[in-house]
């Protein structure tokens, strides 16, 4: 990240840089920003939430959990159920699952940053998800599709039992650079656009100048900037 913030002798300095890691690297992004560079967003350690109500597969939403957990020690999965029953389900899974994965180790240093959550209802926990702001959100609920509406905070949205956020590392087609650590209230994940910038453009004709010229007088008054004021003044 020094190197593209700075440039070397073999890697040219850029103006913007991309892309997810760990702790380490997004406060390497967030210090590039001191020295005029800019970034997509703080992308990084990975984090899931799941909702499941009593249709979930109890599997599936475990595999989910543990896929985000193993990105490092540093990452956060969260099951947000609405029974302490399909909680409890879930979480003997997860600790079944977990013995014969390979970065166990990894996933249960995970797991200590993680927790479940019991709600009464799924609306109610797409209310608790807006407030985390996941990077990954999974539904496991009936009827998924009715609740999309009401999401607002989310880096990507996985919905229905057979779209596991897996799939969205490698294969269902998202870009799957996105915000965590509740950045997605106010930022979205990279898209084509993030590697674009604008430049604008304005041809004000005498007419227009005129037309213009008592609202631009009058608010660069209230502001108390008389060199505006005269600017427009002058060509009236």
């Amino acid at each position: 990240i020094a190197g593209l913030a700075f440039g070397t002798e073999s890697l040219p300095g850029v103006y913007k840089i991309f892309g997810p890691g760990n702790q380490y690297v997004v406060a390497a992004k967030h210090y590039a920003q001191r020295f005029g560079v800019a970034i997509d967003m703080p992308a990084g350690p990975s984090e899931v939430l799941v909702v499941a109500d009593r249709t979930a597969n109890p599997v599936f939403a475990a595999a989910d959990l543990l896929s985000q957990a193993e990105h490092g020690p540093d990452s956060q999965v969260v099951l947000v159920a609405t029974s302490k029953a399909i909680a409890e389900v879930v979480v003997a899974e997860v600790d079944k699952q977990l013995q014969s994965l390979p970065r166990r180790d990894t996933i249960a240093d995970a797991l200590t940053n993680s927790f479940a959550v019991v709600v009464p209802d799924v609306s109610t926990a797409i209310e608790f998800s807006n407030t985390y702001a996941p990077e990954h959100l999974i539904l496991n609920v009936e009827n998924p599709a009715q609740y999309v509406g009401s999401i607002s905070n989310a880096g990507s949205v996985f919905v229905g039992n057979y779209a596991p956020e897996a799939a969205g590392d490698y294969a269902s087609g998202t870009n799957h650079t996105l915000p965590t650590a509740g950045w997605a209230r106010s930022c979205s994940g990279v898209v084509l656009e993030s590697f674009c910038k604008y430049v604008s453009f304005q041809v004000i004709t005498p007419e227009g100048a005129r037309n213009l010229g008592s609202t631009v007088m009058t608010m660069a008054q209230a502001e108390g900037l008389e060199a505006h004021r005269y600017a427009m003044e002058v060509r009236q």
